[in-house]
């Protein structure tokens, strides 16, 4: 009987590994430049397009929170920090890529200084990658860094666009959970 308990446990491990196995193998695909590259490509057209027909989601993609919670789940879920920084640099170029595309080519009004800033902002991404990535760490600089960035997060909501809306609460809530509250293994 102990045999067969045994085994049972065995094979529940194998499946544990399998799963996590499986996810390991999903965030090695996903997180990678070049994937992180298509990725931004098909959300500065989705940015964009938003931007152009709808009012509400088309807002909360062109303010700054949505990006730096993208940002963030893309640093700390990478395996290291050089793949972090690796990681970020070609997903904020292929979003602006993109969205600056789409933009000239609908005709649609945008700004230079825009363009220069987040730019600017994308040439940046791999150090404030770097220091995301360091988070989900043991001891107090990880927290200052993590209340810093949501801090960064909501005065550019504040600075940028006026005030605090619903969305920027449900974005910086999300970011909170996963600098503070979630779990990662690496």
């Amino acid at each position: 009987m102990k045999v067969a308990k045994n085994s049972n446990n065995v094979a529940g491990n194998d499946k544990m590994d399998l799963n996590t196995k499986g996810v390991n193998v999903m965030k090695r695909k996903l997180l990678n430049p070049a994937s992180m590259f298509c990725v931004g490509l098909l959300l500065g057209i989705i940015s964009r397009l938003l931007d152009i027909y709808t009012k509400n989601l088309g807002n909360i993609f062109s303010q700054m929170a949505i990006w730096i919670l993208f940002g963030v789940a893309i640093s700390i879920y990478s395996s290291s920090k050089k793949k972090a920084m690796a990681n970020i640099l070609p997903f904020c170029i292929g979003m602006l890529i993109t969205y600056y595309t789409v933009a000239i080519l609908t005709k649609g009004v945008y700004s230079i200084d825009f363009i220069v800033g987040w730019t600017v902002f994308a040439f940046f991404s791999p150090i404030l990658a770097y220091f995301t990535w360091m988070t989900k760490e043991k001891g107090i600089l990880p927290k200052i860094i993590s209340i810093g960035i949501v801090a960064v997060s909501i005065l550019s909501s504040i600075v940028l666009f006026d005030r605090l809306r619903i969305h920027d609460f449900i974005i910086n809530g999300l970011m909170i959970y996963l600098l503070f509250f979630k779990k990662i293994k690496r």
